[in-house]
């Protein structure tokens, strides 16, 4: 199901681009040990990266697409399809539906439970985009702020 493209791990992949330098690397590790958590999110809670970083690495490491929603409509009737409650849990907005196939911009397009819930939900069978943690928020307070 997840088609990996590139074999390194986010860190490494940041590291070879020059996002990071190995000392942020090791912070963020560090950090992670210390609290868990997603190394993309430390890193970007350092103040190491931006979220966008992040989310290109993801497309290359995993080749899901990159779509920045800023300036992206969705229309209101794609997003009665998935509660806010689950779009919130989950860090998700659903774009578009053709056919039987529905597609999502989410933040960890890695998280297979969510894309399972969604599939549930919908009754769709779920295509992923990768997109910021930021945007998401921004898309979920501006499409489902009067739905609940």
């Amino acid at each position: 199901m997840i088609r990996r493209i590139n074999n390194k791990p986010l860190g490494e992949l940041l590291l070879d681009r020059g996002i990071i330098s190995q000392a942020q690397m090791e912070k963020g590790l560090e950090v992670q040990k210390e609290k868990g958590g997603l190394i993309g999110e430390i890193l970007v809670g350092l103040g190491f990266v931006k979220e966008e970083d992040i989310a290109q690495a993801l497309t290359a490491q995993y080749g899901f697409p990159y779509l920045p929603l800023g300036n992206y409509d969705v229309d209101a009737e794609i997003t009665g399809i998935i509660p806010g409650r689950v779009a919130r849990q989950y860090l998700l907005i659903p774009i578009e539906k053709i056919g039987n196939n529905l597609t999502l911009a989410m933040s960890n397009p890695l998280n297979i439970q969510a894309i399972e819930d969604v599939e549930l939900l919908s009754g769709c069978r779920v295509q992923t985009f990768v997109s910021t943690s930021s945007d998401i928020k921004m898309a979920i307070e501006k499409y489902y702020k009067d739905k609940e």
